[in-house]
């Protein structure tokens, strides 16, 4: 069954609409007929299980048949990510969205090699949007993450966040392994993963005394994508077995 998103505020009625990008897409490559179904995904915990009521030229109208919804996260997480090279960032939050990240916020830290404008921040955080609702649709996420615009390390700390455990993805030598960390279910988990060459002693320290506490990733030093992945699937893991 093809899957869609429409935006929560679209998803009222007996009737979904599907235009722009997602009705090209059904139309012109996916050649949805009538009569056949498809859901939806609002991004807010909601699925429709639709039929396809009408194909124009550039809509799709279709018919709710039912509709399923699944409950937001008892423990929200989120992925502060420092911007590695290149494209490797469409693909972390690809799979961060997977395992089932609530929000994503990319930092520019002192070793990234990015350097954006403010158009260069909103341009990139509509291209990551995108890449968070397609990869929804494709694994059947009902909760789209929360992708933000890239933030300096300072600027994201001077927000003062309400965060339950904060962890930082460490090759320090006092770095633990995660589990010692969960007992009882924290109210979130904040996941801070460096760039390649890893943050700067000074950024450590700063993200250290916001609060965050030393994880090892394994005996070997990772790949900052290949870390993100790592953490994110053992706090998945953790949290399914915290009280």
């Amino acid at each position: 069954m093809h899957r869609f998103y429409l935006p929560e505020a679209e998803c009222r009625g007996d009737s979904l609409t599907l235009a722009g990008a997602e009705a090209h897409h059904a139309i012109g490559v996916l050649r949805i007929k009538n009569g056949e179904r498809v859901s939806v995904l609002d991004g807010a915990g909601r699925e429709f299980f639709c039929a396809v009521r009408a194909v124009e030229r550039k809509a799709v109208t279709l018919a709710i048949d039912q509709i399923q919804t699944s409950a937001a996260p008892r423990c929200p997480v989120t992925l502060v990510q420092a911007i590695p090279k290149g494209k490797l960032l469409d693909t972390i939050i690809q799979k961060a969205t997977e395992l089932g990240a609530a929000r994503i916020i990319p930092l520019l830290a002192e070793r990234v090699a990015a350097h954006l404008d403010d158009e260069g921040v909103k341009h990139k955080h509509e291209k990551w949007r995108h890449t968070a609702i397609e990869a929804v649709k494709q694994c059947g996420q009902r909760w789209l993450p929360q992708v933000e615009p890239a933030i300096t390390l300072p600027a994201l700390l001077a927000r003062k966040d309400d965060v339950g455990l904060s962890l930082l993805g460490s090759l320090q030598n006092d770095a633990r392994h995660p589990r010692e960390y969960f007992g009882l279910l924290p109210k979130s988990v904040r996941v801070w993963i460096g760039p390649e060459g890893d943050f700067s002693p000074a950024e450590v320290r700063l993200i250290q005394e916001s609060g965050a506490l030393p994880i090892t990733l394994g005996p070997l030093v990772l790949r900052s994508d290949t870390a993100a992945l790592y953490a994110l699937s053992v706090v998945s893991y953790e949290l399914q077995g915290a009280a």
